[in-house]
């Protein structure tokens, strides 16, 4: 007798209300807006995780979807990076959030998150991925080895990289359409595996990931050990994209549902 095993129902997010405490320039390119709340005293999540935030827009509410860059427990104050470009919601509400402004966050949520077991650590990504690469990095103890590949517009999107990790930063500059990048997909192929097991995460634009993600696979290197995930593509509006085909997202569900 066949058993269907059946799809796991996604699980409503944690909302979290929280306000406005601050917001300051990183790069030309790039804001740091800070939130705090009183119920994050029961926050917790894994360094590159995103959460969905409800912003004002003209057509009412927007979501998007910002990677957690910091959380100090004893302020209960979380840091998120927002790239400002164009003019939609989410670079408008960081270019004009005040102090006391409220905003609703949901999540954590997200599977791109620091294995580690890895012995080393490669990222790669663009702007929009700089800071959950960052958050992940700071977080590498001394012992570990990581390696970052990373595009921005020019040197003036730089940031500095802290961490207790042997890390090398590779910095790319922009040239050409940012979608596909061909030169994140050319780094990564360049790229040489250092001995033992590796783990590889891959964000930024959909295309571009897809491309690295395959371009890994075709080199030997486990599809278990890549973390991939597409934060925009031209033409979408909010959101993330699964980079993984249909039918590994399905198996996966349910080994995790029935495990």
């Amino acid at each position: 007798m066949n058993q269907a095993f059946p799809l796991p129902v996604r699980l409503a997010r944690q909302a979290w209300p929280l306000v406005v405490v601050g917001s300051r320039e990183l790069t030309p390119a790039m804001r740091r807006v800070s939130l705090v709340g009183e119920t994050l005293a029961g926050f917790d999540y894994r360094p590159g995780q995103d959460l969905v935030l409800s912003l004002p827009s003209l057509a009412g509410v927007a979501r998007r979807h910002y990677t957690i860059r910091g959380f100090d427990r004893e302020e209960l104050r979380l840091d998120v990076d927002v790239l400002v470009h164009g003019a939609g919601p989410g670079s408008r509400w960081a270019e004009t959030a005040k102090i006391g402004d409220p905003v609703l966050a949901e999540g954590p949520r997200g599977r791109t998150f620091v294995n580690q077991r890895a012995d080393w650590h490669l990222f790669t990504g663009d702007e929009t991925a700089l800071p959950g690469i960052a958050a992940m990095i700071e977080t590498l103890p001394s012992r570990a080895q990581a390696f970052a590949i990373i595009e921005v517009e020019g040197r003036e999107e730089e940031q500095p990289l802290p961490s207790q990790a042997r890390l090398e930063a590779f910095w790319l500059h922009r040239r050409g359409s940012a979608a596909p990048s061909v030169a994140l997909i050319d780094a990564l192929s360049a790229f040489q595996f250092p001995a033992g097991v590796g783990q590889a995460y891959v964000i930024g634009e959909t295309s571009t990931v897809r491309a690295q993600r395959q371009g890994l696979i075709a080199r030997g290197f486990p599809k278990e050990q890549i973390c991939a995930e597409g934060y925009w593509r031209p033409g979408r509006i909010g959101g993330h994209d699964h980079v993984e085909p249909f039918e590994e997202r399905a198996r996966d569900r349910v080994r995790r549902w029935v495990s």
